[in-house]
C-alpha cells in the first residue's frame, strides 16, 4: 500500500476551521469546519489511496473530520499532538500558526508513515459517544455519591439522592442502547461473544474495546499492548539502568482494562495464576496491574485474531 502513497496531507484542526497543506506541490488552503469545509477538502485531495492524511489527536473536534475522510475510502492517520510538536522542535521549528502546524503535520506524515485508522465503521461513531456517554454519568454518580458523604441536612441528602436515582436510570438506559447497537451488528456481536467469554469481561470493557481499540486482532501481541499503553518501555542509559514504565497509549480503554483486571484476578484463573507467580517473586502492586492488563490484553487479541471462545487450556 505505501507503494502507491505519492501524496502526504496534513491537517490543522480547530473548532471552526481546518487549514490543510498537501505534499509535495505544497498546496495550502483554509476552509470552514462543517460539512460543506470538508467536502471541499474532499475534491482537493489526491485520488483515494494515493495519500495519506495525517491529523492530530483534538479530543472530539476530529473526529467528524475522520470519520467522513475515513468513510471516503483515503488513508488516514490520527497521531498524537505531543510526538508531532517534539517532530516540529527537532527540525527547529519554533514558530507557530495553523498554516505552519498544517505544514509540520504534512511533513511528519510523509517522513514517519503513522499507522492509519482500520476502514471507518458505519455505526463505529455512535456506540463510541455512547460508550463515553456513560463514562462520563458513571463519573458524575461517582462524585454525587462522594458529596453525601457527611451531610447532615436532610434536603440535600434528598436532592443528592435524587440526582444519584436518575443518574442510575441514565446509565441503565445507555448500556440498554449499547447492548441493542452491538447485537445489532453481526461482526460487533460476534467479537463480543468472544470477549464475554472471558473470565473478568463484562459489557463495559467488551464496548470499550470495540470503540476505543478496534486494531484488536489485527496487530500481534506487542503492538497492541503499546496502543493500549500498557507496554513497558526502557530508561537506561550506559550502565545505569532505569525502571521500566508504561507511556503514551488510549487512555480511556487503559482505565477500563484496570478495572476489568481487578475482576479477572478474582474470576479468571489464569490471570489469577500469574498474579500470585509475579506477587510470590516480590512484584508492586502496580507492576503486577499493568502486567496482568498486558496479559489479558494479550489472551483477548489471540482469541479475536484467531476466532475462538474462551478455553484456559490454550491460553
Amino acid at each position: 500500500m505505501e507503494q502507491h502513497i505519492t501524496s502526504f496531507v496534513g491537517i490543522d484542526v480547530a473548532k471552526e476551521t481546518l487549514e490543510i497543506c498537501i505534499l509535495p506541490e505544497d498546496t495550502r488552503k483554509t476552509v470552514d469546519y462543517s460539512s460543506r469545509g470538508i467536502q471541499q477538502i474532499l475534491k482537493l485531495l489526491p485520488e483515494i489511496e494515493t495519500c495519506l492524511v495525517v491529523v492530530e489527536a483534538t479530543g472530539a473536534y476530529q473526529r467528524q473530520l475522520v470519520s467522513e475522510l475515513a468513510s471516503a475510502g483515503h488513508l488516514v492517520a490520527v497521531v498524537n499532538p505531543r510526538n508531532v510538536h517534539h517532530y516540529a522542535l527537532a527540525l527547529g521549528i519554533l514558530a507557530k500558526t495553523d498554516r505552519i502546524d498544517a505544514h509540520t503535520i504534512a511533513q511528519f506524515a510523509k517522513e514517519r508513515r503513522p499507522r492509519t485508522i482500520p476502514q471507518n465503521h458505519e455505526k463505529q461513531e455512535e456506540l463510541q459517544q455512547l460508550v463515553t456517554r456513560r463514562r462520563q454519568l458513571v463519573d458524575l454518580r461517582t462524585a454525587e455519591s462522594n458529596r453525601r458523604e457527611n451531610l447532615t441536612s436532610r434536603s440535600v441528602k434528598k436532592s443528592l439522592n435524587m440526582v444519584l436515582s436518575m443518574l442510575e436510570k441514565q446509565i441503565h438506559a445507555i448500556e440498554k442502547q449499547i447492548i441493542q447497537l452491538i447485537e445489532s451488528d453481526d461482526d460487533w456481536d460476534d467479537k463480543s461473544k468472544i470477549l464475554y467469554s472471558v473470565p473478568g469481561i463484562g459489557l463495559v470493557t467488551a464496548a470499550t474495546l470495540l470503540t476505543e481499540l478496534p486494531e484488536l486482532g489485527l496487530l500481534n501481541r506487542k503492538e497492541i499492548a503499546a496502543l493500549a499503553g500498557v507496554a513497558p518501555y526502557n530508561r537506561d542509559s550506559g550502565k545505569f539502568r532505569g525502571r521500566r514504565s508504561i507511556y503514551g497509549g488510549r487512555a480511556p480503554l487503559r482505565k477500563t482494562l484496570y478495572m476489568a483486571v481487578l475482576t479477572a484476578r478474582r474470576t479468571n484463573p489464569v490471570i489469577k495464576a500469574f498474579a500470585d507467580r509475579l506477587q510470590q517473586q516480590g512484584k508492586s502492586y502496580k507492576v503486577i496491574a499493568v502486567a496482568c492488563m498486558r496479559k489479558l490484553l494479550g489472551i483477548m487479541n489471540t482469541m479475536i485474531k484467531t476466532n475462538s471462545m474462551w478455553n484456559p487450556k490454550y491460553v
